[in-house]
C-alpha cells in the first residue's frame, strides 16, 4: 500500500519548541503556517493532525514557554529574603532573560498578541490571564512583606505590583527593539529608586 499522504514521523516535543520560538519572534498573527511548518520540519496536514489548529499550537507553545523560560525571574521573587531583594532580583533576572542573544528578545506572554485575533479572542484572553497571574504573584510577595512587618501596613501592594509589572512589560518592548543588557539594567536602577520612594529608605 502506498505511504503517500501519511503524516511524516517527527518528534512532537521538538517541533513544539521550534514553533514556540517562531511565535516568540513573530507573535501569533505574524507567524504564518509556512513559517511554522518550515521551522517544525513538517507539512500542514501533519501540523493539523498533531496539534489541531494554529490556535491550539500557539496555546501549547505558551504553556511550554511558561514552564521552560524565565523560571529564574519568578523563583527569585519567591526566594529572596526581603521584599526589596525580591523586586530587585525579579527585575535583574528579567533584564538577563530578555537580553539573551541565543533566542528572541523580550517576553512571549507580553508580546505574543496584544489585540483581538481572528479566533474569537481566545489567545488574547489566555495571555491576559497569564499576565494577571504574574501581577498576582508580585502582589502576593508584597503582601507577605507587609504581614511580616517588613513593609508598612498601609503599603499599597496592588499599585506597587502594577508598577513593577508595567516596568517589566516595558523592558520586554525595549529588549525587542534591541536594548542591551546594560540598557535594561539602567531601567532596573530607575525602578529601584522608585521602590525607595514607595517603601522608604530602610525597606
Amino acid at each position: 500500500m502506498s505511504e503517500r499522504g501519511r503524516p511524516r514521523s517527527f518528534d512532537r516535543a521538538s517541533a513544539l519548541r521550534r514553533a514556540m520560538v517562531v511565535f516568540w519572534a513573530k507573535g501569533y498573527e505574524g507567524s504564518s503556517l509556512s513559517d511554522l511548518t518550515a521551522a517544525m520540519g513538517i507539512n500542514s496536514p501533519s501540523l493539523y493532525a498533531a496539534f489541531g489548529s494554529k490556535e491550539a499550537l500557539f496555546l501549547e507553545a505558551i504553556d511550554l514557554y511558561t514552564r521552560s523560560e524565565g523560571s529564574d525571574i519568578w523563583s527569585t521573587l519567591e526566594e529572596a529574603p526581603t521584599a526589596r531583594l525580591a523586586i530587585e532580583g525579579f527585575l535583574t533576572q528579567t533584564a538577563k532573560a530578555y537580553s539573551q542573544t541565543d533566542r528572541p528578545q523580550g517576553c512571549l506572554i507580553a508580546l505574543g498578541a496584544l489585540h483581538q485575533d481572528s479566533s474569537q479572542g481566545l489567545i488574547c484572553q489566555d495571555l491576559r490571564r497569564r499576565r494577571a497571574e504574574n501581577h498576582t504573584a508580585l502582589e502576593r510577595r508584597l503582601q507577605r512583606a507587609v504581614a511580616e512587618g517588613e513593609l508598612a501596613e498601609n503599603f499599597d501592594c496592588k499599585s506597587a505590583a502594577t508598577f513593577f509589572a508595567t516596568v517589566q512589560h516595558g523592558m520586554s518592548i525595549q529588549a525587542r527593539d534591541g536594548a542591551t543588557h546594560s540598557a535594561l539594567m539602567a531601567t532596573v536602577n530607575g525602578a529601584m529608586a522608585a521602590w525607595t520612594a514607595m517603601a522608604g529608605p530602610h525597606a
